[in-house]
């Protein structure tokens, strides 16, 4: 049944002969906006510069053209596809009264051909169909992105831009011990606090300092690696703090800071872990537990052809961050939680097991990502889970 969180269709009838129907294929340089006018036999195509002042001007026309026609439009509708731009085009055309959408890219049905012809052109026909069908109420067209609010966009920056500098030390790490073991060094601890003042004392197998090229490369990367220690330290502190403030006002109307309160409780969760589950999936208006496993990607890809019958393993769809979050999560309940009924049922399944346990800890994950919805949403905490004093 369709329910109103529902973004595979629309749930507003549509009444081709009032509404403005258009659709935008984006580039850095130029737009390529195609256009559905009431009235107008021809289907117009036009490409203007990336503003959106242009691009009101543009519907502002055709809307005057198909007054003219006859055919007076009371609807404007807008679609794009999700991409680097982001959402903040959507938000704009909303303060302009016009319906803006944004489609996910995967949902939109290609051609299977070896080669198929790639143009802007036909990417607009090709989103103009797929919008057209989800505006008639038709499943399986094409799946809508929700749109947050600014402030929602920019909450979720500070756990991705940390994500992104621990990859990045992480490489530091592994560049520097690529250079050292080039010339015979090995179990150097790039990651120690004095990795600097150590780096002088190293010699070569064959005796003698190591060559000065060398010493001068590592040592940069080595400051790379404390600016880099120092920034994620800064967002640490950061995330602490809102942490910190949600605990101190827990009865405070901020949905989001309530979340934070109520998972922070939970042993075995950290602050970033909180801060991933909540700004990325948690504070989302999901349908049901089946559009939340599927959004965290810990869901099936099934393979059925006439008698063949077989499993591809997780589908990887939906939000990776997410995704990673709650298989290392579902991991540390083992370590923390052992007690609780989701545990309990994962050991019970894995007890006779001869092979890795890693394809029941995804189904651990998807229950307790579950479990946790349900308690930040509708405040049921899992059987028998530890939590911390308040």
């Amino acid at each position: 049944m369709t329910q109103a969180s529902d973004l595979s269709r629309s749930l507003v009838a549509l009444d081709q002969d009032s509404t403005l129907i258009a659709v935008i294929e984006m580039s850095l340089k130029s737009w390529l906006v195609a256009g559905l006018v009431p009235g107008l036999m021809r289907q117009p195509l036009k490409k203007i510069e990336p503003q959106p002042a242009a691009l009101v001007r543009l519907l502002q026309r055709w809307r005057e053209e198909a007054a003219k026609a006859g055919h007076p439009v009371e609807r404007v509708t807008v679609a794009f596809e999700a991409g680097r731009d982001g959402f903040w085009l959507a938000r704009l055309l909303h303060q302009h009264d016009i319906e803006a959408y944004v489609i996910h890219p995967a949902s939109v049905a290609v051609s299977r051909e070896h080669r198929r012809a790639k143009t802007d052109r036909l990417d607009t026909q090709s989103l103009m169909r797929a919008f057209l069908g989800w505006l008639r109420g038709e499943a399986k067209h094409c799946q809508m992105a929700a749109i947050p609010t600014l402030e929602e966009e920019d909450a979720r920056l500070p756990g991705r831009e940390r994500d992104a500098l621990v990859k990045e030390r992480t490489r530091l790490i592994n560049r520097i011990k690529s250079v050292l073991i080039r010339f015979g060094i090995r179990g150097f601890k790039a990651g120690l606090r004095n990795a600097a003042a150590k780096l002088a004392l190293l010699s070569l197998p064959e005796g003698g300092p190591l060559p000065q090229n060398a010493l001068t490369e590592v040592r940069r990367e080595i400051d790379r690696l404390a600016l880099v220690r120092s920034q994620i330290k800064t967002i640490e502190a950061q995330q602490l703090a809102e942490v910190r403030a949600a605990k101190a006002t827990p009865d405070a109307p901020q949905r989001e800071a309530a979340m934070l309160f109520i998972l922070t409780r939970v042993v075995g969760i950290g602050v970033d872990t909180a801060q991933t589950l909540v700004r990325e999936i948690l504070s989302r208006k999901l349908r049901d537990r089946r559009a939340l496993a599927r959004y965290a990607g810990l869901t099936g890809a099934p393979d059925e052809s006439g008698s063949k019958r077989r499993e591809k393993g997780l589908a990887r769809a939906g939000n990776a961050r997410v995704r990673k979050s709650m298989i290392q999560l579902a991991w540390r309940f083992t370590m923390f939680q052992k007690e609780s009924a989701l545990v309990q049922w994962f050991f019970a399944r894995t007890a006779a097991a001869k092979g890795p346990r890693k394809t029941m800890i995804v189904a651990l994950a998807r229950k307790l990502l579950i479990a946790l919805w349900r308690t930040v949403t509708l405040g049921v905490l899992p059987e028998g889970v530890l939590v911390r004093a308040a």
